[in-house]
Order: structure tokens, then sequence, then C-alpha cells
């Protein structure tokens, strides 16, 4: 039903809005989603391809997979400071909205209940500490930690 509902929202036309007005998000955290797509194109796409499928080489797949980080301590640090996201040149307002944006687009079935988006501030905290080489590492440490929550029930 959740992920029913929020691809029905991604499909919705942006609304017009008078000037000096705030459109309301119909994603949280997404204050602007033509703008976040557009980062994704331009920021992300080249490596995760069009639907976030990554590929084998070197860019796991965020389809389906990106919101179950959010699910395990250390995940959504983790998603902050990917590398790729870490050092995105965008602000850290339209770097927490991309990646807002992505979590709704590519895997909105896993988002927790009471998912709390990504802000300007912790975004820019989590951009100074950019992971490196040990980023598979924890990644592998993170999805292991997602299959025994799933083993487990939790």
């Amino acid at each position: 039903m959740r992920l029913g509902l929020a691809l029905a929202l991604l499909m919705l036309p942006v609304p017009a809005v008078a000037a000096g007005s705030q459109p309301a998000s119909m994603i949280p955290g997404v204050e602007r989603p033509e703008r976040a797509r557009q980062n994704y194109i331009l920021k992300c796409q080249g490596c995760h391809g069009p639907e976030a499928q990554g590929n084998r080489s070197n860019t796991p797949p965020m389809a389906n997979m990106v919101a179950r980080f959010l699910a395990v301590p250390g995940g959504r640090e983790f998603l902050g400071r990917v590398p790729g996201v870490a050092t995105a040149a965008v602000s850290d307002a339209e770097l927490a909205e991309l990646l807002n944006w992505t979590l709704y687009r590519f895997d909105a079935a896993h988002v927790p209940p009471g998912f709390k988006p990504y802000g300007t501030t912790e975004i820019g905290k989590l951009r100074k500490t950019p992971l490196r080489t040990e980023t598979a590492a924890m990644r592998q440490t993170l999805v292991r930690a997602m299959k025994t929550n799933q083993a487990t029930g939790k």
C-alpha cells in the first residue's frame, strides 16, 4: 500500500503556487521534487542508472534496497557519508532533498514508519567525515545486519 501511494505521489504534477508562497512537498523532506530528480540525473544516474539498478562491477543497486539502511544502526549515517553522496557538488540543502527523494523514489516500501527526513544540518555534519576505502566493508556489515533483522523479524 505504501509503495503504491508513494509511486502515485511521484507521478503527480507539481502544483503551481502563488508568488512568495512555499509549495507543500508531497515527499517528506523534498521541497522541489523536480530539482531532486534533476540532481539525481546529473549526479547519481551515471553510476547508479536511471532506475537505480547499479552495476555489477562497482556500484551497488539502490532500487528496493536503499531505505533498508535506515533500519539498522549506523545505516542512516552511512547513506550520508557514502563518497558519491558526501562529495556531490550540491549544497547541503539540495543533498538532503536528493537523499530524501531517492529513498522514496527507489525504495518507498522500506522507508520506516516515522522516518525523519534528512535535513541540511545533519547532511552538513555527515559530509565532514566522508567514507573512503572503508565504504565497501561498512556496506557489507550493514547488509549483514539487514539480513539478520529479516531472519529474526525485526
